[in-house]
């Protein structure tokens, strides 16, 4: 069951939900504008965000701002259309793409086979619009190209492209005076490739990136809020085998035998598959 969080004085958030894949929603309180980040995967995931909130008596967001192009960031600014609705360049590029697209699911079986979709996306999509399938693509009205600055009134909002391999238009949005990063889904492995896959220059470079907010939260959308610690500690993770990776030339035992050696233990499920991922990613370049 998705409920309402609040961090620090400022910032609210929906919890996620893993069956119709609906991510973290957020909203930043200025004390002249308010700001959503991410639409939802639907007008019903939107609708509830916002009337949890009204119960909070929290202010009606003015802003909304989608992270990247993916089905379940967008597809409820159809229920937001008196906000100002705000993405990357690269995004609102995306989103021009699907405008033509139909959502039956004949239709998404079709693209699934032709391998312009993926299974993981049409079920959820089938999932979320069981009763109907409403579904309306709305263009964002502005845009930006790599950074922009949004003055809530005792908040600042800065929106940057930060790209990555799960989405190359990710905006990561940094709330300075809560000192939250919200990074959506950037860190995350490319979902659309033949095999979940990192590409180990791509993982570094984002991550120094990433490193140069001075945040103490992190939020992960389709996860939770994770401390500075937590984030350092998965940032070392992906370091470490992008780093082997690049080292042994996608050799696998290789690649988990000096983790192994690193960590002093049995590796886990979770490095197994990041492993694997960048196993994937290496020899997919």
């Amino acid at each position: 069951m998705q409920t309402i969080e609040k961090i620090g004085e400022r910032f609210w958030y929906m919890t996620p939900e893993s069956e119709t894949d609906r991510p973290i929603l957020g909203m930043v309180v200025g004390e002249h504008k308010t700001l959503m980040i991410d639409a939802g995967n639907s007008e019903e995931h939107a609708h509830s965000f916002l009337e949890e909130l009204s119960t909070r008596h929290v202010a009606k967001p003015d802003i909304v701002v989608v992270t990247h192009w993916h089905w379940d960031h967008i597809f409820g600014l159809s229920a937001l259309k008196e906000l100002v609705s705000i993405s990357s360049k690269q995004t609102k590029e995306e989103m021009q793409k699907l405008l033509p697209l139909k959502w039956s699911d004949e239709e998404l079986d079709k693209r699934v086979k032709e391998g312009t979709e993926i299974d993981f996306c049409a079920n959820a999509i089938k999932k979320e619009y069981h009763l109907h399938r409403n579904i309306k693509i709305v263009l964002p009205q502005l845009t930006f190209e790599n950074k922009i600055e949004i003055d809530l009134g005792g908040e600042i909002c800065v929106l940057q492209h930060v790209g990555g391999d799960h989405a190359f238009d990710s905006v990561v949005i940094f709330i300075k005076e809560e000192k939250i990063l919200f990074l959506g889904d950037s860190i995350y492995a490319d979902i659309y490739s033949a095999k979940r896959s990192h590409t180990s220059k791509e993982v570094l470079r984002l991550l120094d990136l990433l490193e140069t907010f001075e945040a103490n939260t992190y939020i992960l959308s389709h996860w939770r809020p994770i401390s500075k610690e937590e984030f350092q500690a998965e940032a070392t993770l992906l370091r470490s085998i992008a780093n082997y990776t690049e080292s042994f030339f996608g050799d696998g035992i290789k690649i988990r035998n000096a983790y192994k050696k690193q960590v002093k233990r049995e590796l886990v499920e979770d490095e197994l598959e990041v492993i694997e991922y960048f196993i994937n990613g290496y020899h997919d370049c």
